[in-house]
């Protein structure tokens, strides 16, 4: 018997983790879209400054948890 691997696999049901993953955007897209209304789009440059700290802080904790 060949056992094919799916990506969704990992989430219990073949394409439940699809779905689930589509809703998780639709409401994030919806959240975003309040945001910007009230305060106004964010810039790109903030976004790669975020991303750099977070991405910091991820490397942050790995090395400090095997320590």
């Amino acid at each position: 018997m060949t056992v094919r691997w799916n990506r969704n696999a990992a989430y219990g049901h073949v394409g439940a983790g699809a779905d689930a993953r589509q809703v998780e955007r639709g409401r994030l897209g919806e959240l975003i879209a309040v945001a910007e209304a009230e305060h106004g789009p964010v810039a790109e440059g903030e976004v790669v400054v975020l991303r750099e700290l977070l991405l910091q802080a991820r490397r942050e904790q790995v090395g400090g948890s095997s320590a």
